[in-house]
């Protein structure tokens, strides 16, 4: 690697670790990102029991989901091909980069509406700073239609989860008991634009958002000038990555299944405990 690459890898882990997430361009070649629309593809016709839709049966309609346990061996045959091993593992000063799973999003028809702002850590036993979800969209995107992300976010508190249920309360908790209850973003923002510093990115195709779990996000509504996003997420954790219990029970019928977390090989793992198991792909 060039020095100047590796100036300009170190500076782009500066702004990951600083902001919780980064935009990195041109990092799937046309081939690459071929593969990844296949495999989505595939998933979303293949749905698992953990997947759901919103909308069904109107023209706005979308698609989520997660660790589907019948593209596993698909999934890591991809992974296997793509570049994030070594770019993730610069990128946290990592000597190890493991891929965890995949998660599908499709949302569909026009003006359909922002998902809630959340983090991923109040859905998944994650801990540590090295965590990252790699989001691979495929089509064009405005600042507006992208995702947004609270900079610096995962490094402050980790809040309850919200249940994606209720129309009218976007904070209904996901957990309760004593867990910090989500702050009403967008209503905060409409009374204060400057209370969160936010952030967003267009994109183009073969470009990577990486967003590190803990960092609260939301967004990615639809309109006229983008009716439809396709987007891939593929998550990864190195060395500095621990298991961190979530507070049971759920009150999300999205989450209640086990499958999504694969409970089954990292469950007997005790609080702070590196997040390591053999079922995990190693890609660096």
């Amino acid at each position: 690697m060039k020095q100047s690459e590796i100036a300009s890898i170190e500076s782009i882990g500066d702004s990951y670790r600083r902001d919780g997430a980064v935009l990195i361009p041109n990092v799937l070649s046309p081939e690459e990102l071929a593969r990844c629309r296949e495999c989505y593809d595939w998933c979303v016709a293949h749905p698992s029991p953990n997947a759901f839709s919103l909308y069904k049966g109107t023209q706005h309609q979308t698609h989520n989901d997660n660790s589907n346990p019948a593209a596993v061996e698909r999934l890591n045959a991809l992974v296997s091909s793509l570049p994030f091993g070594p770019l993730l593992g610069e990128l946290w000063r990592s000597e190890n980069v493991w891929y965890y799973a995949e998660e599908v999003f499709a949302k569909e028809g026009g003006e359909v509406g922002r998902t809630p702002w959340h983090q991923d850590t109040s859905y998944f036993p994650w801990a540590g700073r090295h965590w990252a979800n790699a989001w691979i969209s495929f089509e064009p995107l405005a600042r507006h239609n992208s995702i947004e992300i609270i900079r610096g976010s995962h490094l402050g508190p980790r809040y309850d989860g919200t249940t994606f249920k209720n129309a009218d309360d976007p904070t209904d908790p996901l957990h309760g008991g004593n867990a910090t209850r989500l702050p009403d973003i967008e209503a905060e923002r409409k009374v204060d634009p400057d209370r969160y510093d936010i952030v967003s990115w267009a994109s183009s195709p073969g470009d990577v958002l990486f967003v590190h779990p803990g960092t609260l996000h939301g967004g990615a509504p639809l309109d006229e000038g983008c009716p439809n996003r396709h987007t891939l997420v593929l998550r990864f954790f190195g060395d500095d990555a621990t298991f961190f219990p979530l507070p049971q029970p759920s009150r999300s019928g999205f989450f209640t299944a086990a499958g999504h977390l694969h409970l089954e090989h990292i469950g007997h793992l005790k609080e702070g405990e590196p997040f390591r198991a053999p079922f995990f792909l190693r890609v660096k």
